[in-house]
């Protein structure tokens, strides 16, 4: 739903008007639209949403992690290992394929 009402907003393509990825022949511009909503929490949650929001995550994070996984993962934990793997290197790690093409 949000993606077509975004279309839709911006006067970019939704639905159906959205260009086929897989398609090599369809050189039509993807005329994809970014949208950003900002809400302020308090007026609809009142006080406490951190807290409410912290308990949804670690109660998240605690579920069993389907086979083959290791952990249930929120959004930005991935993110958020790469930056303390960067800060650790004081870089950014390249794969040594990438430095030497």
């Amino acid at each position: 739903y949000q993606r077509r009402v975004r279309g839709v907003i911006l006067g970019s393509a939704w639905g159906p008007h959205i260009r086929r990825w897989n398609d090599p022949t369809d050189l039509t511009p993807a005329n994809l639209g970014q949208f950003f909503m900002a809400l302020n929490p308090d007026v609809f949650g009142g006080a406490g949403f951190l807290e409410r929001l912290q308990q949804f995550l670690d109660q998240h994070r605690a579920l069993s992690p389907v086979s083959g996984e290791e952990a249930v993962l929120a959004a930005g934990d991935v993110e958020r290992v790469a930056e303390q793997d960067c800060l650790k290197h004081g870089s950014i790690p390249y794969h040594t394929s990438i430095l030497t093409n």
